[in-house]
């Protein structure tokens, strides 16, 4: 698919080559500039308030010039929303690239030592301490315990300490399938969710794992919804 310019310099990876080092234009894009991601068979499931993002906004709110990360992939209104607030934003699509690398089954193995070096420097081949904030969204959960942890220790080392991470876990542990959501940002405290189907988590997380998990930062924070997500902001 032949992508505007622009886009072009937020959609990398696998499918592009196009060099890291090119965030989205800070200059507020006009509407329509940055078509959403695209999907199949989305469904818009309504709106949603979120602690966890007006937690995280909140750390940000009184800062100017920061550079956020968003795992989701590249919509209109995640880059108007944060380019709006002064911040330059790069954007990936995690899971894309996780097909892409290791393909879309759900007992895909994603052990390989060599398919994790690729994935890495498909997904997150940043310098050190690059980020001030990273949207993690809920793709952790789709992956195997040997690329979690490597994907866990790469944000570490390319998010600058003091800063922030938002990520959302199933709290439903007894789950075999969850949705798969998009989360598309309305207002601080605000996300609009599109469901795209159903897919098998490769684990699920209650706050002991998780506390695990992110053990190597300096806090975590939990926020239990009424839809059953869980909502963490970590401290790195």
């Amino acid at each position: 698919m032949q992508l505007p310019g622009p886009l072009k310099n937020i959609l990398r990876g696998a499918r592009g080559g196009i060099p890291p080092e090119r965030p989205v234009p800070g200059a507020n894009p006009q509407r329509g500039q940055y078509p959403s991601r695209i999907v199949r068979g989305e469904d818009i499931v309504g709106t949603r308030q979120s602690r966890g993002l007006e937690q995280f906004f909140g750390y940000i709110r009184d800062q100017a010039g920061l550079t956020i990360l968003d795992l989701g992939g590249a919509t209109q209104q995640n880059v108007n929303f944060i380019t709006n607030l002064g911040h330059r934003l790069y954007s990936e699509d995690f899971l894309q690239i996780l097909h892409e690398t290791f393909g879309v089954s759900d007992t895909v193995d994603q052990s390989n030592p060599g398919r994790i070096d690729y994935f890495l420097r498909q997904a997150l081949d940043y310098p050190e301490a690059k980020f001030d904030g990273v949207l993690v969204w809920d793709v952790l959960e789709y992956l195997e315990p040997p690329l979690l942890a490597a994907v866990v220790e790469r944000l570490h080392k390319i998010v600058r300490r003091k800063s922030y991470m938002l990520a959302f876990f199933h709290s439903d542990l007894k789950l075999e399938a969850v949705p798969f959501y998009t989360f598309r940002i309305q207002e601080v405290s605000q996300l609009q969710v599109a469901q795209q189907g159903t897919r098998r988590p490769a684990q699920l997380f209650n706050n002991r794992s998780l506390e695990k998990l992110f053990g190597k930062f300096e806090s975590v924070k939990f926020f239990l919804t009424k839809d059953r997500l869980r909502e963490v902001i970590v401290k790195v």
